[in-house]
C-alpha cells in the first residue's frame, strides 16, 4: 500500500474511532515515525485532529453507506470470512446478517454449497441467488438504503418461524459484557431475534469495531457466543472479550 492510500484508509478509520500511533504502525507494518508523518499531513489538511499518542477525526461520526464500508479493512474482512466459514461446515441452515463482512462470508459459502441460508442482506442475496447447492431464504422487509439490509416486522416475522444452526452477525460496534450496537432500533430488534433463534452465535467484527459504542441501540447476549476478529486487534482491546465468561475469541490469521 502506498502512502497516499494508507493515509486515505487512516482517515476513514479515524471516522469510526480514535486510533493510537502504535496501533496504526502495527496495522500497516510501518514505523511509528511514518505514521506520525501521515497524521501530520492529515492534520494539516483539516481531516483529523492530533491527540496525545494518536489522532481522531475532525468530523462528527456518521453512519457509513455500504459502499463506504466495503472500502474499509477489506483484507481483514476477508480473513475473518475465511475463519468463519469453517463454523458453517456442519450446519444445515444458517442465518446471515446484512453487512460487508458477512457478505464476504456469503461469497465463501457460495463455493461450498450444500447449505440453506436465510438472510435479510441484499449483498448476500445477490451473491447467493441462483447458486447451485444453496437454498436461499430471503427475509423480506423494509430496505435500509445505507446498509442494504431489510428490517421491520416482516423480517422479524420470518425469523420467528425458523431455527438456525448458527447465526453470523455484523455490527457497528461490539462491546464485551454489553453486546452489539447499531444506528437504529429496528436493526438491533432483528439481530436480537436472530440471536434467540440460533443454536450457535458468531460475531464477525474487524478490529475497528471492538469496544466501539457510539451507536444507541443494542442487542445483547445471555449465553455463549464467539467473536471472530482480525490479527490487527491489539491485546488491550481483546482483553475485555477474553475476560468475558460468555465470549470465545477467535483471531483470524492474515490471508
Amino acid at each position: 500500500m502506498n502512502a497516499s492510500a494508507r493515509r486515505s484508509e487512516i482517515r476513514d478509520l479515524l471516522q469510526v474511532r480514535p486510533v493510537a500511533v502504535a496501533e496504526l504502525a502495527a496495522r500497516y507494518g510501518v514505523s511509528e515515525s511514518t505514521i506520525r508523518r501521515d497524521l501530520a499531513r492529515l492534520s494539516a489538511s483539516g481531516a483529523v485532529v492530533r491527540t496525545y499518542g494518536g489522532a481522531l477525526s475532525s468530523a462528527p461520526p456518521e453512519e457509513q453507506s455500504l459502499g463506504e464500508r466495503e472500502k474499509l479493512a477489506a483484507r481483514e474482512k476477508a480473513a475473518i470470512a475465511r475463519a468463519a466459514e469453517c463454523h458453517a461446515a456442519d450446519c444445515r441452515l444458517v442465518l446471515l446478517d446484512a453487512g460487508t463482512t458477512v457478505g464476504a462470508l456469503a461469497a465463501r459459502l457460495a463455493a461450498r454449497g450444500g447449505l440453506t441460508v436465510a438472510t435479510p442482506g441484499l449483498t448476500s442475496i445477490n451473491i447467493l441467488a441462483g447458486v447451485p447447492g444453496i437454498e436461499l431464504i430471503v427475509l423480506g422487509g423494509t430496505v435500509r438504503p445505507l446498509s442494504l439490509g431489510m428490517v421491520g416486522p416482516l423480517a422479524e416475522s420470518a425469523v420467528a418461524r425458523l431455527t438456525a444452526d448458527a447465526v453470523f452477525l455484523g455490527a457497528d460496534g461490539v462491546v464485551a459484557g454489553r453486546g452489539l450496537c447499531e444506528a437504529r432500533p429496528e436493526q438491533t430488534a432483528l439481530k436480537q431475534l436472530m440471536i434467540d433463534r440460533s443454536r450457535e452465535i458468531y460475531v464477525l467484527a474487524d478490529a475497528a469495531k471492538l469496544g466501539r459504542a457510539d451507536s444507541h441501540w443494542w442487542a445483547t447476549f445471555d449465553r455463549p457466543w464467539t467473536l471472530i476478529t482480525d490479527a490487527s486487534a491489539p491485546a488491550e482491546r481483546l482483553a475485555p472479550f477474553r475476560a468475558d465468561p460468555l465470549c470465545t475469541v477467535e483471531v483470524a490469521l492474515p490471508l
